[in-house]
């Protein structure tokens, strides 16, 4: 019969214990940053389940082919872009212009600082699905939510058309994004800073909220 430990009531109740990691998203994590760090000649099953710290085939057995962990990828990161879009739009007093670039600024603070990798790995991905037919159905997916999410908080600004001035936000945001991290003068600019991308964010919020 075991004792309880010291200091312990003897009828106090056990500590619930841990769930388990969603084993599809812990390949998911892995399968990107591998691809942050090495690009796509680094997605590998093997590779995949050495990252992620898996047996042999666990990679395979829930995503049979390439193009299947490409999928995972694309669904993986439209979650965490998605649930990063969530924590940023939920802003206290009304949703205005100073509002949406406070939140637009903040989310493009975060992708280029702690979410650097996983940006990285989306662009690096969105070739993939160029060359790669069977792919592209999930990254439009992954496409379709986020932009969907700013249709909707666009909307509520009074915009014209928000799926079409949506697309052209995202549009915009990623060209800020792919020229920060990836762009000829990304590795001679300053740190990001907050003032400033919240400045920008609201000339896209200006520009996307524009009469035609």
């Amino acid at each position: 019969m075991s004792t309880p430990e010291p200091g312990a009531p003897a009828d106090a109740p056990k500590p619930a214990p841990k769930p388990a990691p969603d084993r599809r998203a812990l390949i998911s994590d892995a399968a990107i940053a591998l691809v942050a760090a090495g690009g796509l000649r680094s997605l590998t099953h093997r590779a995949v389940d050495g990252a992620a710290g898996l047996p042999a085939g666990s990679t395979s057995y829930y995503f049979r082919t390439r193009a299947a962990l490409v999928g995972a990828c694309y669904r993986r990161l439209a979650e965490l872009d998605l649930a990063d879009f969530e924590e940023d739009a939920r802003t206290p007093g009304p949703w205005d212009r100073d509002a949406a670039a406070r939140a637009l600024g903040a989310l493009l603070h975060r992708w280029l600082t702690g979410g650097r990798e996983r940006q990285l790995a989306r662009f690096e991905l969105s070739l993939e699905a160029a060359r790669t037919p069977e792919a592209a159905p999930e990254l439009l997916r992954a496409g379709l939510a986020v932009r969907a999410r700013a249709a909707g908080l666009l909307g509520a600004l009074g915009a014209d058309r928000p799926d079409e001035r949506a697309a052209l936000l995202a549009a915009w945001t990623d060209g800020l994004l792919y020229d920060r991290l990836a762009g000829a003068l990304a590795g001679t600019r300053p740190a990001p800073d907050p003032a400033e991308l919240a400045s920008t964010a609201r000339l896209m919020i200006d520009a996307a909220l524009a009469s035609p």
